[in-house]
């Protein structure tokens, strides 16, 4: 049933389409601009204009192509990145590492891991295992899940730069809970030209059940929403948002759009990790009027790389 639907997407969506394509080395023919023009296209109807972007996700296309630096591969990876934040606001504001790096799955020793854990991949968005009892774990299930991201370029299926030379890893970090929720909320800070100006609160994280809702830095509801539904309930203002919003300030760099996401778990935060291109620039705004606003808010260097 899996590969049905995914034969099925292939024909009827194209931005899937294309996606499958890139995940499996058929566009590499493709130069980054041309990748990128393609599936704007596919997404937005119209062509991205590179010459005068205006709109937030035209952008964030931009700084894909002309904003490199190497310092962003690192902040990518999710092991690397964990050194960034100790030098810049410390090691508390990480979840423990319980395990790792490793290269393979069969490198990871269960014995020596706790009974509640977390499997991450180092160099991707979803290659993720979460293990609240290890005598319980689908052991096969994680291999062919892990085994399969390891192979997977993320850079591949949205041309993001900064993933392309993250090497493919696994860690194990510490399991973290909340009460009444068997899913981290997670809060997303997204700044521009160093201000978090933009937050988006999530549930039921890369879950089926995902929703987002958006708020402004004094946690006022706005009406908008992207790929995923608002929420039934929406979250209360978490109790740490305020040093959630001076760590985004001082962990930005007052580069021209990075989203710092955390966690808030029983009364303290914890960074998750950096995000250069929400959603990978692909993701139209309801109502429509907000992909120029947010644009206006991100001025771009006057030169490339």
């Amino acid at each position: 049933m899996p590969k049905m639907k995914s034969v099925l997407l292939f024909f009827r969506d194209p931005h899937a389409r294309l996606r499958m394509l890139a995940r499996r080395g058929l566009l590499k023919w493709m130069s980054d601009e041309q990748f990128l023009k393609r599936m704007y296209r596919t997404y937005f109807g119209k062509s991205l204009d590179l010459k005068n972007p205006r709109t937030f996700n035209e952008k964030l296309q931009w700084l894909k192509l002309y904003d490199r630096k190497p310092l962003y591969t690192q902040m990518v990876d999710k092991y690397a990145v964990r050194r960034y934040i100790e030098e810049q606001i410390g090691g508390e504001y990480l979840i423990p590492l319980v395990g790792g790096p490793w290269n393979s799955f069969d490198e990871i020793d269960f014995d020596a891991l706790p009974e509640q854990f977390v499997l991450k991949c180092t160099h991707d968005s979803g290659g993720l295992i979460i293990c609240r009892d290890k005598h319980r774990l689908d052991r096969e299930a994680a291999r062919r899940k892990i085994t399969r991201a390891l192979k997977r370029n993320y850079y591949a299926s949205s041309r993001e730069w900064p993933y392309k030379d993250v090497p493919p890893r696994i860690i194990a970090e510490k399991y973290m809970e909340v009460p009444h929720t068997s899913c981290l909320p997670v809060y997303k800070i997204m700044n521009f030209n160093g201000e978090p100006r933009l937050i988006q609160s999530i549930q039921n994280d890369k879950t089926a059940q995902e929703s987002i809702d958006y708020f402004t830095p004094e946690w006022e509801l706005l009406e908008l929403r992207q790929n995923f539904p608002n929420s039934a309930v929406p979250l209360e203002k978490p109790v740490c948002l305020d040093a959630m919003l001076s760590l985004a300030k001082r962990l930005n760099g007052g580069r021209p759009f990075i989203r710092t996401d955390f966690y808030e778990i029983n009364g303290r935060v914890y960074f998750s990790e950096f995000t250069f291109y929400s959603d990978a620039g692909f993701a139209p705004f309801t109502p429509g009027e907000w992909d120029e606003r947010l644009g206006s808010w991100i001025t771009l260097p006057e030169s490339r790389g």
